[in-house]
């Protein structure tokens, strides 16, 4: 087994054999990423497409704390700043337009991707690592899409993922930023098995000693190891608190929703400690975010994945020209003092034209995605 290496800044690049591992290297800011990263990540990608010594490729992140906790959000907030009214912030074009293709080229690579989801996985986190073809788990995984509390609305293909979880636990999910663990995230189909944390240098060992590397054999290995695991798996609460997921999310108004979350957020009741603390994610959320989960559901729903992001990349550059996704970053990093002062104060509030622009393309010419 020949092994080389090399460390190109925040992407660590090696080759273990036929596998071509892929290390996120930014571990004290979570593998949070950033536009070097996305374009080193998509180049790297492009070039073990067409080589052969390549069978399979590992994603996974530095230290033990995260996979990928998002983006970088903090370049997108400068560059919204810096915009002028009405201007589309030409950093936050650029950052989604390449987040979106290389999330494009996961789900669609012609050859086997593995991703270690160990810790945080979050944002563009379940961007990277959803569109793999085989998905891992551990007992330290905590997946969320948290964009309502910045301001945001899931993005990196959930519009398209979130049409295929069961019943309404995509809106569920997206509305609330609620959080999963691995048996959540197996539940809803953004991973696939379930292995323990202490056996990754094994599962890594056992695939760099084949001799060829192809989807089945990647399963295979993979089964092995999950089912020594099983131990370690704790309960899905999604699956848990299907019932009651469904019977709160059964009306086409959101605010009627939101309604019907208010109890959940008051109540003190043991069973309801966690569908409560999701409540709360909702409503001290942006009030217009549940908006816009709602309507990326409906409009994608009988869409392509390619489709799915040429609406997303409509809709997060809408959101940067849009007060409440910088005043969401504002009060999350720049001042921290928590307090963001939201568009709207109540989802009762929020008017259907400014809804609607949210969904109207604000540059000339042809999609940046238009040959995803």
């Amino acid at each position: 087994m020949s092994t080389a290496s090399e460390t190109t800044e925040a992407i660590l690049v090696e080759q273990r054999g036929g596998l071509g591992v892929l290390t996120l290297n930014l571990p004290k800011a979570l593998n949070a990423l950033n536009l070097d990263m996305i374009q080193r990540l998509q180049a790297q990608l492009d070039d073990w497409r067409e080589d052969d010594a390549v069978q399979a490729v590992w994603l996974q992140g530095a230290g033990e704390r995260a996979f990928c906790a998002g983006g970088d959000i903090r370049k997108l907030y400068d560059s919204m700043t810096e915009a002028s009214t009405g201007q589309v912030p030409e950093y936050v074009l650029d950052f989604f337009t390449r987040e979106y293709r290389l999330d494009y080229t996961i789900h669609t690579y012609p050859k086997p991707i593995i991703a270690w989801g160990d810790g945080i996985v979050m944002g563009g986190g379940i961007g990277v690592m959803g569109g793999a073809s085989h998905r891992v788990v551990t007992e330290r995984s905590l997946l969320a899409m948290p964009e309502v509390s910045i301001g945001l609305y899931p993005d990196v293909g959930a519009s398209w993922f979130f049409n295929r979880m069961p019943g309404q636990l995509g809106r569920f999910l997206g509305m609330t930023g609620a959080r999963m663990n691995a048996a959540d995230a197996i539940f809803v189909k953004l991973a696939d098995r379930f292995i323990a944390s202490e056996r990754k240098a094994s599962v890594l060992d056992s695939l760099a000693d084949k001799s060829e590397l192809d989807g089945r054999l990647i399963t295979s290995v993979l089964r092995e190891h999950e089912t020594a695991s099983q131990d370690q798996l704790t309960p899905s609460a999604l699956r848990e608190h299907y019932d009651r997921i469904q019977a709160v999310l059964d009306t086409d108004s959101v605010p009627a929703i939101v309604d019907n979350f208010r109890p959940l957020a008051a109540s003190d009741k043991p069973e309801d400690k966690w569908l409560g603390h999701a409540a709360k994610g909702l409503l001290k959320g942006c009030p217009v975010t549940p908006f816009l989960v709602d309507e990326q559901i409906r409009r994608a729903r009988h869409g392509s994945l390619a489709d799915a992001f040429r609406q997303e990349l409509v809709m997060s550059t809408q959101c940067a020209m849009h007060p409440d996704f910088r005043e969401g970053i504002r009060a999350l990093l720049i001042d921290k003092d928590g307090r963001p002062q939201w568009q709207f104060a109540s989802v009762h509030d929020v008017p259907a034209d400014y809804l609607a622009e949210h969904f109207q393309a604000p540059w000339q010419g042809p999609h940046p995605l238009g040959k995803l």
